[in-house]
């Protein structure tokens, strides 16, 4: 049995939260879910996903900290990392490629290409 691919949502809105951990599981995913950002760097270290949905406008810690945090630990440094958020300037897409995002999605998304990027990650990694 192969094992799933995990997928580790890192966001604070319940809502969002709840609809993705939703889909991703119907797409068979193993979906863990923080939605604080302590919370979120914690179970990135120790959970082990093999991919990373991070808003950056979280509680505690935000989400640029946790991905540059990540990206400083040879352990994590070639983690997938989709960043999903409201903040949708060309300068914070500019700031979350430099900080070490592998994607840049704006709120409201749409989740056939969330999906997409997701397998385009994981079959690179």
């Amino acid at each position: 049995m192969e094992n799933k691919k995990k997928i580790l949502l890192i966001e604070d809105d319940q809502d969002i939260n709840r609809t993705l951990c939703l889909r991703l599981q119907m797409e068979d995913f193993e979906v863990i879910a923080a939605h604080e950002g302590h919370e979120g760097f914690y179970k990135a270290t120790t959970q082990r996903p093999d991919l990373i949905i991070l808003d950056l406008k979280l509680p505690g810690l935000p989400g640029e900290e946790i991905c540059k945090e990540l990206r400083k630990d040879e352990k994590y440094a070639s983690l997938p990392i989709i960043m999903l958020t409201a903040k949708d300037t060309d300068v914070d897409k500019v700031i979350g490629k430099i900080i070490g995002a592998n994607q840049y999605m704006s709120k409201p998304f749409d989740m056939d290409e969330l999906l997409k990027k997701i397998s385009l990650l994981l079959s690179e990694h």
